[in-house]
């Protein structure tokens, strides 16, 4: 499908009214999650630190879909592999993308990574070194230390490992191939 068929079809879904209707109910949503405004102080009521002293600025609301992704443990090593591999991402923003993969590919290091309980990494190993691009082993380490803890993984069986392949472009920029899959 070329750029020009993707646009067709995105104008011709948007007129539709199961996108409206999908989009209010999304809204409708997020607004019922939001927190209530606190309540207004009575008429003649004085704080308890006195009139002199300044407002403390409230702490800033962290997204309620964003929390609740976090404290959802996954349920097996597929999805918990799945999710590593979206934080490897959105750690790494300069040095990772999610479009699609360079053909071919400059370099496909393998790495084991070893987690301890807390989902912090205890060992990263090698098992694929790509005979050019050596550098890119490198990368992909650091690129792990970064994105690290990935979340909690003592109520998954052990090994408490999976394995992550890292697909290498020109620039040096990785995709796990986990987000393929």
């Amino acid at each position: 499908m070329r750029c020009v068929d993707i646009f067709r079809h995105t104008a011709a879904v948007r007129s539709t009214g199961a996108v409206k209707a999908a989009t209010a109910t999304c809204l409708a949503a997020l607004t019922a999650c939001t927190a209530p405004p606190p309540p207004a102080p009575l008429p003649g009521a004085t704080s308890v630190a006195g009139p002199a002293s300044a407002p403390v600025p409230a702490p800033e609301p962290t997204p309620p879909v964003a929390v609740a992704a976090e404290q959802r443990r996954a349920r097996n090593w597929a999805e918990y592999r799945q999710r590593a591999a979206q934080r490897l991402v959105s750690q790494n923003p300069k040095g990772a993308h999610i479009g699609p993969v360079q053909q071919p590919a400059l370099a496909i290091p393998v790495l084991e990574i070893e987690l301890n309980g807390d989902g912090s990494v205890r060992k990263v190993s090698v098992l694929r070194q790509p005979s050019q691009a050596r550098d890119t082993v490198r990368l992909a380490i650091d690129a792990v230390h970064r994105a690290a803890p990935f979340g909690e993984v003592s109520h998954l069986p052990r090994p408490w490992r999976y394995t992550e392949v890292f697909l290498f472009d020109d620039t040096r920029r990785f995709k796990p191939r986990t987000l393929d899959e």
